[in-house]
Order: structure tokens, then sequence, then C-alpha cells
């Protein structure tokens, strides 16, 4: 099962006290202090894992604990330090203060870091012998863990991502493009879940596309599946429109970025694609002059254009606009190309 946000809570250990201890061997008259230190908590450590793609495993689990540190002993012993607890999580995923709503921290690359460090034991007697105390009949007390409630929150990330109403071929198109294996049915919200597919272009340069369940009308303030999806593209480096043929073009594109830009006014900045889809059935070609004479351009035979921009604005020029066709495989190739020059720059 996807799943994407989750709320739990994560502790570190508590140091264990230190020992009040005093010598006692034959032989040996009044002994001094021997008591040892109290081992550090262990500490809360949060990890990326590359082949984890989902916070299921999080369900029914809301506790997270590192180990307390053991006491520390006589003949100046140290308690054994608590074990850390290392907590696996998916790239993309950001910590969030579960109170506040502060981000905290935010995995955008392969690491690992602490998080919570564990206390730190308490001083057995013995450090606390000196000329005018020669029997120190106390001992600190190991300092406690720390505990946070924090909620995981993972954001797909993907240098392109399939943004189009349901049944517009999003989902075709990552079977054919990539090694992703996604579910394809004709009835709207097939794709249910972000599925990723790497896009090799050749033996040395790939892409990640990402095909995000389908967007409509309202899905900002929470229509469909509303956010569900939406907060899925924050992440992509290029936005790839896929408009459905057999429907007015510019209506899609028109109504597809009003949902963006409601959901977050940023991301209208995007650099994007716009691929017309299911190109093998169409014998009407009208819709297509419509949307080209939006971003005024003129469509001609070849069906089309290349800006090459790095940057858009407002959602005003395309990087490319090109029709497809997954299932008889038109420019499918061609468009594999078009988006890693995008991606690369």
């Amino acid at each position: 099962m996807f799943i994407d946000s989750v709320d739990i809570f994560v502790s570190s250990g508590n140091g264990g006290a230190g020992a009040v201890s005093f010598r006692r061997e034959k032989f040996v008259i009044q002994g001094g202090p021997d008591g040892g230190d109290g081992g550090d908590g262990g500490d809360v450590y949060f990890e990326v894992d590359s082949n984890n793609d989902t916070l299921s495993k999080f369900r029914g689990t809301k506790h997270y604990r590192a180990k307390n540190g053991r006491p520390g002993e006589g003949k100046k012993k140290s308690g054994k330090r608590g074990e850390d607890v290392v907590i696996k999580i998916p790239l993309g995923t950001q910590i969030i203060d579960f109170e506040s709503g502060e981000l905290l921290y935010d995995f955008v690359s392969n690491e690992k870091i602490l998080f919570l460090k564990g206390g730190k034991g308490g001083a057995g007697n013995f450090r606390f012998k000196n000329s005018i105390n020669q029997k120190p009949t106390y001992a600190q007390k190991g300092i406690a863990g720390k505990e946070m409630h924090i909620r995981l929150e993972l954001k797909v990330i993907a240098d392109v991502g399939l943004v189009g109403f349901p049944n517009a071929g999003k989902s075709t198109l990552l079977s054919v493009i990539s090694n992703a294996k996604p579910e394809i049915a004709n009835y709207e919200f097939t794709t249910l879940i972000p599925n990723l597919g790497v896009v090799n272009v050749d033996e040395m340069n790939s892409f990640v596309m990402a095909d995000i369940p389908g967007i409509i009308n309202g899905a900002s303030i929470g229509k469909g599946l509303g956010i569900e999806f939406l907060k899925h593209i924050e992440r992509t480096k290029i936005f790839l429109f896929m408009l459905d043929s057999s429907k007015p073009l510019l209506k899609q594109f028109i109504e597809l970025t009003n949902e963006i830009k409601n959901f977050e006014s940023n991301l209208a900045n995007r650099s994007f694609g716009i691929a017309i889809t299911k190109i093998d059935s169409v014998e009407d070609f009208l819709e297509f002059d419509l949307l080209f004479e939006h971003f005024g351009l003129k469509f001609d035979s070849s069906g089309y254009i290349c800006n090459k921009c790095i940057e858009s604005n407002n959602f005003s020029s395309p990087c490319f606009i090109l029709p497809i066709s997954s299932a008889a495989n038109i420019n499918i190739d061609k468009l594999k190309f078009l988006l890693f020059n995008n991606v690369k720059f």
C-alpha cells in the first residue's frame, strides 16, 4: 500500500546513572570510591533507503525508541551505551514538527542524519574524589533523552512529472518509455499512487519520469484526489502536460494550469512541454491550431515545435509541443530526447 504521510513519536535513550561504589578488597584498607560512569543513551538517526518508495511500513508503529544507557558499576566500570535506532525512509521524505508545522529536514539526496542525540550518562562517584572529599557518596543521574512528535511527508522526486486529466494516456506512455509497469485501464483514476520509471536515453544517460494520479477541476481545493496529486508535482524539474487529442486541447491546458497555479503559484514558472496524445486517431486538426495560436505559434505539417526554453513564465512558453501515440509508437523516441535535452540544463 502506498502511504505518503504518517505521524510518529521518536525518542532518544536516557543516559545511565553513575554508580556509587567503594573499593572493597582483601588487604585493602579503606579503598577509595570506584563507581563507574553511566552509559550514554542511544541516538535517533534517519537514513534514506533507496529501495523504498512509500511510508507504508510505519503503519501500526507509532513510537520509535533508542535504548537507554546502562548504569555504571563498581571497579570504575562504565555502563554500556544504549543502542541507536535507525529509521529508514524513502528519498523525498520531509520531517515536520507535528505541533508547529515547521519543516525540520528535507531528504533530497541519499544521506543519513543524526536527528536526536541520546542523553549523556552520569558520572560515577570516583569522579568527585578530591583532597577535601575523599569519600564522595553521590553520583550523577543520567540526562534524559529527547522525544518529539513528528510527521513524515513523502513527496516524489523526479525529473519529469506527467500532468493530465484521467485517461489522457499518462500511464500508457510511462509503460512504453520506461521500465515502469503501472496499472492501465479505461476508467478514471486508474493511477491512484505516483509511479516512477527510469527512461534510458542511451547507454550513458537516463532520467526519472513520474506518473501522478490524474487531476480534475477543483483538485487544488481537494476534489478528486486533490492535494494527494498536487503535492507530488512540486519536486519535478519539468512538467509534461498530456492533452487528450479527442477533447478540446486548449481547454484542457488552461484547466490543468489553473489547478496548478491555485495550488502553488510559483509552480507556474516551471519549465514544461506538451504531448498531444492518441494522435493516431485524429482526423480534425482545428484544435491543434487553437492550441498553437494560444502560444503565438503556427501549427505546421509536422505538428512539432521546440523553443528549447530553460525557464518559462506563467505557463506562457512551452519548451515543445509534440503529438504522440504510445500505442502506435509515434514520436516516442523524439519525445524521449526532447525531455532529456530540457532536463539536463
